[in-house]
């Protein structure tokens, strides 16, 4: 029964027969969702004795079939990320990026995995959140958010969604984070009613993008049903996308990967036959709900539909940018085309892809961090540590505030171990939150 099955695809089989998520049996080992998707692409060992009788326990088959299935073969890190400028990726030889990220219960899993010598300790640095207030507003009400300075008007809620668009692209989250509150409340104050649910709509949607970087998912699940209500209060047809699109990332990075898809795939249909929406808009914000049913596709390792929705998603963008002249879409899906990529365990071929990227022509700090980050990955999936650190130091350099996200973090405590020939990494770590005792 086990003949010609390798280990991952026999976890597989037998997780998707008891009709668990990725993320359930993850939970059920106190390992991660990466961790798990690793185990079942078979890049991933598990040898740990007591880990394969949980494992047994949990899938109902027996210890010793599973000790039996053909496990990868070790390499240095196959999971150590780094990306670089376009040089350093055209001079790279050989073969082929809310919320990806670890949850808190893995902190002492990854000091025991990733302890980079003997006698130290890697952990998390502690810090006090700073979606404090966000979730103040949102536990709370508007009582305990801080009076706006000043009498809202329509003219100053418009600018300040102007303003949170601007930080958020500049990866200034901490700004964003602080002010989004008394920005939120404020917006909640003037206008007729369809306007005021369009512009928290607006502004929730912008929140939970900063949860999905911060890393709290339990945010990212109450601001994206935020903004979905009041984007179906406000009748806009390109916020309650943007808002389905949330709420898809919230489905996600609880495990719900087929519900996640599935939710993004329909938003994607309405909005096209929208004739109130400009074909422009609609073509543009098509491609952005296709490229994230792609990804989360890819998370689900299935490779054909993920890349079918891609290539969807970019022949709307390609559309959407003759109809406009803008290019923003198409930037936008190359970056989700990299994570595909690199979620379905091809990283030759993520690397490959990002050679036809030109960060530099990425129009703001978010993008820009979030490509080298992306590449970052791939470099890490492929096993070289050097290249990793550099796209890093990269995304640093881009946007200093991206270094705080989980995978960022997740990154640096494995190229502890290569501290040795990677002058600066333990720095580095420091300034991704990472403590070393």
């Amino acid at each position: 029964m086990t003949d010609g099955i390798t280990f991952g695809r026999f976890v597989s089989l037998h997780r998707s027969e008891k009709g668990w998520t990725q993320l359930r049996l993850a939970t059920e080992l106190d390992r991660s969702e990466e961790w798990m998707s690793k185990v079942e692409r078979d890049l991933q060992q598990v040898k740990d004795v007591r880990l394969l009788r949980l494992l047994a326990d949990v899938l109902d088959v027996k210890i010793d079939d599973l000790m039996a299935l053909p496990q990868p073969v070790p390499s240095e890190s196959r999971s150590r990320r780094r990306c670089v400028s376009s040089a350093t990726l055209a001079t790279t030889s050989g073969a082929e990026e809310d919320d990806v990220r670890r949850r808190p219960f893995l902190t002492m899993a990854a000091a025991a995995l990733f302890a980079p010598a003997v006698g130290q300790q890697v952990a998390r640095a502690e810090a006090a959140s700073p979606l404090a207030g966000l979730e103040d507003l949102l536990l709370y009400g508007a009582d305990r958010v801080p009076a706006p300075r000043y009498e809202p008007t329509p003219e100053s809620v418009a600018s300040s969604l102007v303003a949170s668009r601007r930080e958020f692209k500049a990866a200034r989250y901490d700004a964003l984070a602080e002010a989004l509150p008394a920005r939120i409340v404020a917006a909640g104050m003037v206008g007729t009613a369809d306007e005021r649910a369009r512009q928290v709509a607006r502004l929730y949607n912008l929140a939970a993008r900063l949860c999905i970087k911060i890393g709290d998912n339990n945010l990212v699940a109450i601001t994206s049903d935020r903004a979905l209500t009041a984007a179906r209060s406000g009748g806009d047809p390109l916020v309650t996308a943007e808002a389905q699109r949330m709420v898809s990332s919230s489905w996600r990075r609880q495990g719900s990967l087929a519900r996640a898809t599935d939710i993004v795939v329909v938003a994607a249909e309405d909005l096209i036959a929208d004739t109130s929406v400009s074909e422009g808009a609609r073509l543009a914000t098509r491609g952005d709900l296709y490229a994230t049913a792609a990804y989360t596709a890819a998370k689900a390792g299935d490779r054909a539909y993920a890349h079918a929705l891609i290539r969807e998603a970019a022949d709307s963008a390609a559309a959407a940018g003759r109809a406009s002249g803008l290019v923003d879409g198409i930037q936008g899906v190359a970056l989700h085309e990299l994570s595909v990529h690199y979620e379905l365990g091809d990283a030759g071929r993520a690397i490959e892809f990002a050679r036809t990227v030109d960060p530099t022509a990425l129009p703001t700090a978010e993008r820009q961090a979030r490509f080298f980050t992306d590449v970052a990955r791939a470099f890490d999936q492929w096993g070289k540590p050097e290249q990793t650190f550099q796209a890093l130091l990269a995304a640093e350099e881009a946007a200093p505030q991206e270094v705080r996200r989980g995978v960022v973090r997740d990154l640096a405590v494995g190229l502890l171990r290569h501290d040795r020939k990677l002058p600066g990494v333990r720095d580095f770590a420091g300034r991704a939150g990472v403590q070393i005792v």
